[in-house]
């Protein structure tokens, strides 16, 4: 099979893990050999409550017996999707009540760069250095990373940046700003947490000029902070809302969230200002309903805070240099590069399964399925010592 991977598969980079999967279960993944992995990325967090949840299974399957893709996005009305944005309505701080069901967390973002130059009238978009927000083309625009842009220019124009958690810089949000788009916790640079209520000062620069906020969420959205999403940790409620990846626990999802007068410029002037044929299926949208309600109903988010620190507690050692981050969304940091190499592919190996991030080429990416239990914590922490205690130079 991995040499079909290979040959038939468009590739991502030269040198793909390649690990052959038979099945996964709860915090594991098993390979066509029958060898069992600890997973401590969860699908890039995306597999909120682990793979294959019941309750998550259980509604795929009741739902797709009984109606798939019926009609393009916002036409007709279907339980699921009615259902999860009702419920996410919610359990969100006002005026944070309607969401548009998309795809991805990149689309989610797309849209949301829309509907800020659709309500101000503005062109210009500022982000944040060292962000990362998908690579379509409007998220690829606002990265500042240009060895990953320099070959796939003209890009959107108008778009500057600022450092995440540099107040001096909050001046460049001007007049002319449509939209301000930060992930709340910056990923790829390292899992990066606002600091001196960074995101609060933003959202009031914002108002001072008449600009939108727009946090990406993606990542530390459901539950992964200890919170629903990750901005309630910061005394701040955005204009917009980018989710996706946790959403559906494992299915390709993402959406978009604003206030009811804000979604409804979308619809007119031109209509349709955006439209998605899948967004909104009603499969993945009754495993979003699944998993929202399992965390709602359940004490995970609050164990996120817990299980923090015993990761914390437990990766001591003089080559990690700090633990970045909040609840089970980590990352920690190397003495350098190679030493992180290092332990994610030994750990591999050795059945623990850990990840890189985009731009800290020093950090080993911790994101484990919420649901992940004590003991394996334990495991997966006792790995990455025993990986660092045998690296050579």
């Amino acid at each position: 099979m991995k040499e079909d991977f290979l040959q038939y598969q468009a590739p991502t980079s030269l040198y793909p893990l390649g690990l052959e999967v038979a099945r996964a279960e709860g915090s594991y993944i098993y390979d066509t050999q029958g060898k069992a992995y600890l997973d401590l990325v969860a699908g890039v967090s995306a597999c909120t409550l682990g793979h294959c949840h019941p309750r998550v299974v259980k509604a795929i399957q009741e739902q797709a017996a009984k109606y798939m893709h019926v009609m393009v996005y916002g036409e007709y009305a279907q339980s699921p999707a009615v259902e999860y944005c009702k419920l996410l309505a919610e359990n969100l701080p006002k005026p944070l009540e309607t969401t548009y069901l998309v795809n991805s967390g990149t689309e989610a973002i797309e849209g949301s760069i829309k509907l800020a130059k659709r309500a101000t009238g503005r062109s210009q978009i500022i982000a944040a250095r060292k962000a990362y927000h998908g690579n379509t083309q409007g998220s690829l625009s606002i990265m500042d990373y240009e060895l990953r842009k320099q070959p796939f220019r003209p890009l959107i124009p108008d778009v500057a940046w600022i450092e995440f958690n540099n107040e001096a810089e909050l001046q460049k949000i001007t007049h002319r700003t449509a939209g301000v788009v930060l992930e709340t916790i910056q990923g790829g640079a390292g899992f990066i947490t606002p600091e001196n209520d960074y995101l609060a000062k933003v959202k009031k620069r914002c108002e001072e000029v008449g600009a939108l906020l727009i946090l990406d969420e993606i990542q530390p959205g459901f539950g992964r902070t200890g919170t629903l999403f990750g901005f309630q940790n910061y005394n701040v409620v955005p204009d917009i809302i980018a989710i996706g990846k946790g959403m559906a626990s494992g299915l390709p999802c993402g959406a978009f969230v604003a206030s009811y007068e804000l979604m409804h410029l979308l619809a007119d002037k031109p209509k349709m200002s955006h439209i998605t044929t899948f967004g909104g299926n009603p499969v993945v949208a009754a495993a979003s309903l699944a998993t929202l309600r399992e965390l709602l109903s359940t004490d995970l988010m609050a164990q996120t805070l817990e299980k923090e620190q015993l990761f914390r507690k437990l990766l001591r050692h003089p080559k990690i240099k700090a633990v970045h981050g909040k609840g089970l969304m980590l990352a920690a940091i190397m003495e350098d590069e190679d030493l992180a190499n290092h332990v994610i592919l030994y750990a591999h190996e050795h059945g623990c399964i850990f990840f890189w991030l985009l731009f800290e080429l020093r950090a080993v990416r911790i994101s484990p399925p919420l649901t992940i239990s004590y003991e394996e914590i334990e495991k997966a922490c006792a790995m990455i010592i025993e990986a660092i205690e045998c690296y050579q130079k």
